[in-house]
């Protein structure tokens, strides 16, 4: 048997993140899932792309705020307490909407863990990305 206790606030942000990601696996040392706390304040995005997961199935639990994810067909909104579950290769890309009351802080839960799964989604096939961002990332820094 094994248990580990994480103080998340401990976790270092990552640099060169949309928003504030810190990423709980390797502090956990989970083996089987990739953990992530996210921290966007209105108009950041969660992940670096606009993206799918092509074996990764990804889970966001919200834990204030509201959390807005653009698919293909819509954007969904996603309140405190709300679980948006992502299948692999189902487009999609988390953000705070720049009109947002405050920030949004959510978990990001991915497995299984699966390094350069990530794979940039263009919702605009003339190439003309409205985020201005076209990179990827490790996979389930969600992204």
């Amino acid at each position: 048997m094994g248990y580990r206790v994480v103080d998340t606030d401990s976790v270092e942000p990552e640099p060169d993140r949309p928003c504030e990601c810190r990423k709980l696996t390797g502090p956990a040392r989970l083996e089987e899932m990739a953990l992530n706390r996210f921290r966007a304040e209105p108009g950041e995005q969660v992940p670096l792309a606009y993206h799918h997961h092509e074996t990764q199935e990804e889970a966001f639990y919200v834990l204030s705020g509201t959390l807005a994810v653009e698919t293909p067909e819509r954007t969904y909104e996603v309140d405190a307490g709300g679980l948006f579950a992502v299948d692999p290769g189902s487009p999609q890309r988390a953000h705070n909407p720049a009109d947002a009351d405050g920030a949004v802080e959510l978990l990001a839960i991915g497995a299984p863990q699966a390094d350069d799964d990530a794979v940039a989604y263009d919702p605009d096939p003339t190439g003309d990305d409205p985020t201005g961002d076209d990179s990827t990332g490790p996979s389930a820094d969600h992204e």
